[in-house]
């Protein structure tokens, strides 16, 4: 069941999505968590963010939609509160992906910087590219390729560790590229989808703000598919994220060419599902009658 995302050596292919996982030691009392091959810790920018105000979060059909803003403590707030977890973490042998943000380059730039200082036991960095750009008029920093070539070429420059991606779910081929030629060493796809929620009694949104990212299963078919584009267009590994809530979901993405994948959305609804879907996904991967489930990567018959 051991894979190697992008320089991160997994024991198996299990990953937890950014932002649904907290740091990991909260998922402590239902789960072991070093059970599971990876884990990515919610974004941290250079400096705290509040995020955005409550209701920040709603449920819809088929999954959840979140405005959260990406509220975070800080890089070095992080590593004060859960650096001693992590570094335990790891040394039971579970990767740890610290996720960065930044409102611009200069920001990310920065943010790595200071998670190469405080954070030694990383095993690597998820560059969340689907942070607005301030001085962009608010598009996010990967919605294009130039935008995303350009804060993966200064974060690059940073550190030797393995640096992933998390993408927007726009122009997901031709920005993989684009990330591809500047050293990103894999990339996570994809990031919540856009989408609006109105209570028609109040005529208002059911969030704080007008939109925000759609999470769940109704987004998995649709990630599915851009995880098949991706590993259609570029060589590096390819993490799954989308609406994994079983072992079968988990073994569409690695059928499509990913090499692991992320639980998500399916934590909050079963804080144990992700060593529940560990478990299925070993079942499948002997169903199949391979010794090594990397044999089954990018397996889809078309």
């Amino acid at each position: 069941m051991a894979v190697d995302f992008g320089g991160i050596k997994m024991k198996n292919p299990i990953n937890t999505a950014a932002g649904t996982f907290g740091q990991g030691w909260q998922f402590e009392p239902f789960i072991n968590v070093s059970d599971l091959g990876a884990i990515t810790t919610k974004g941290c920018a250079a400096e705290p963010w509040p995020g955005n105000p409550a209701p920040r979060m709603c449920e819809i059909p088929g999954g959840m939609m979140n405005s959260v803003g990406l509220q975070n403590p800080g890089v070095r707030g992080f590593a004060e509160e859960s650096g001693e977890y992590l570094a335990d973490l790891t040394a039971k042998g579970t990767q740890v992906i610290c996720q960065l943000a930044g409102h611009s380059t200069e920001e990310y730039v920065r943010a790595l910087e200071l998670f190469c200082e405080l954070c030694p036991w990383a095993a690597g960095f998820e560059i969340n590219v689907s942070c607005p750009n301030i001085s962009a008029g608010g598009a996010a920093c990967g919605s294009t390729p130039e935008g995303a070539a350009e804060v993966m070429r200064a974060c690059r420059k940073v550190t030797d560790k393995p640096l992933v991606v998390k993408m927007a779910p726009v122009r997901v081929a031709e920005i993989a590229r684009a990330l591809e030629a500047e050293g990103a060493d894999g990339l996570s796809v994809i990031n919540s989808i856009s989408g609006m929620a109105i209570d028609v009694h109040t005529r208002k949104s059911r969030l704080s703000k007008p939109t925000g990212g759609m999470s769940g299963p109704l987004c998995h078919h649709i990630a599915v598919r851009m995880v098949w584009e991706v590993a259609n267009a570029v060589d590096i590994p390819i993490n799954g994220v989308g609406g994994v809530m079983t072992g079968e979901d988990a073994a569409e993405f690695i059928l499509a060419g990913a090499t692991c994948v992320s639980v998500g959305m399916a934590s909050f609804v079963d804080p144990t599902a992700s060593v529940r879907i560990l478990h299925e996904l070993e079942d499948w991967a002997a169903s199949q009658g391979v010794s090594d489930i990397n044999e089954l990567r990018g397996a889809v018959i078309c």
